[in-house]
């Protein structure tokens, strides 16, 4: 019999990236054989199906006690980790399900910052402290973790964040010389995603050569939502009109299911990644765009770093809208660029798809597991 597997995460239709991560984590999971049981974080009781065996409301008394006596019935229990899907100051209420936990602890860390606020790492620090194994997605964050937070690295794993096989036979279409390529950013909208610095290079590409089409397709982030409404997104649509790039750019504010999405990305010719922070290690979208076998331009963050440096992307500083449009312009215009950007892309695909992912986690869980069974006498 395989290892038992307990899962802690928010899970659809929670409409967050560590939610989709897990739904198809666990459905590859499940796929290969395994069992696997999700506690959902919500902030409010809603209908429980599919793999959901408990919900822990997150501002609910003893919320992290019944949370904790489900996933002891498991192997081993799987933390997903970022700070804003917990209850409490930073999350810490993870702190108070992993204290009562008995079996094994595999926390897998979504964000590894380099100037954390002094609760933020005293939160890491002690969730890390009462984990068996970690996994960073890249290595990047393993060495932050490393290094600032004292962890034996024999500890920490590097498993990628995994993406849906999105590769298509490259079929040139009958007017392929002529029609107007495509540019995409796609995920769910807030501040940080660095549109507007996009939008002022296509306005700066415009002096140099005609316009792609750029489409930024996702809604706004349901925690910036109600907390801000879309005063971001009117503030984007706000500059494009004033930039006189209307006919050239479009908001597709759906959010959309994984099928619509995927084919949304092969109809692409190029994916724009044009995100602020250099502290992001991980991003599911630059996972799925490999994925997808396409050429990328993307900001220098640490993730962006380690997938794009060997060929499959241009690396741009953030915030430079010049950068920006002299990257567009190279890689429209350099005649074989992008095919050779996309091939590799391509090579890289199958070592990020799904089912690599989740074997790697299996492999991982049961290890975890086995060093917890106590010796036969």
């Amino acid at each position: 019999m395989g290892v038992r597997l307990g899962f802690v995460s928010t899970y659809p239709p929670t409409q967050c990236g560590i939610a989709t991560f897990s739904e198809a984590l666990i459905s590859h999971l499940a796929a290969a054989g395994a069992d696997v049981g999700l506690v959902r974080l919500v902030d409010e009781p809603q209908p429980q199906a599919g793999p959901v065996v408990h919900q822990w409301v997150t501002a609910a008394p003893g919320g992290a006690t019944a949370a904790a006596r489900v996933l002891d019935g498991y192997d081993v229990a799987v933390v997903q980790h970022e700070y804003g899907i917990y209850g409490g100051p930073d999350g810490q209420d993870v702190l108070d399900l992993v204290a009562q936990l008995h079996v094994p602890v595999v926390v897998v860390l979504h964000t590894v910052l380099v100037r954390p606020t002094a609760n933020q790492y005293r939160v890491l620090a002690e969730l890390v402290d009462r984990a068996a194994a970690l996994v960073t997605m890249t290595a990047t964050a393993r060495e932050r973790l490393i290094a600032g937070w004292d962890v034996d690295p024999a500890r920490v794993s590097v498993i990628a964040h995994g993406a849906e096989d999105n590769r298509s036979a490259v079929t040139p279409l009958p007017n392929e010389a002529t029609r107007r390529r495509r540019v995409l950013t796609w995920g769910l909208l807030s501040e940080g995603k660095g549109i507007e610095w996009a939008l002022l290079g296509l306005a700066e590409l415009r002096r140099r050569m005609p316009l792609p089409d750029y489409r930024v397709v996702g809604q706004t982030h349901p925690r910036v939502l109600e907390r801000d409404g879309e005063a971001y997104r009117d503030r984007l649509v706000g500059m494009t009109g004033s930039l006189r790039l209307g006919d050239r750019v479009r908001f597709d504010s759906r959010y959309l299911s994984s099928p619509d999405l995927r084919e949304v990305v092969r109809r692409a010719d190029l994916i724009l990644l044009p995100y602020d922070s250099p502290q992001q290690v991980t991003s599911g979208v630059l996972t799925e765009a490999v994925a997808a076998g396409k050429p990328v331009v993307s900001t220098n963050f640490p993730h962006a770093v380690e997938l794009l440096s060997g060929g499959a992307g241009v690396l741009v500083p953030p915030r430079d809208p010049m950068a920006i449009a002299s990257a567009l312009e190279r890689v429209l215009t350099v005649h074989g660029l992008a095919d050779q950007m996309a091939a590799v892309s391509r090579r890289l695909a199958a070592s990020v798809l799904w089912p690599a992912v989740a074997a790697r986690y299996l492999e991982l869980a049961s290890a975890t597991h086995l060093r917890s069974v106590p010796a036969a006498v």
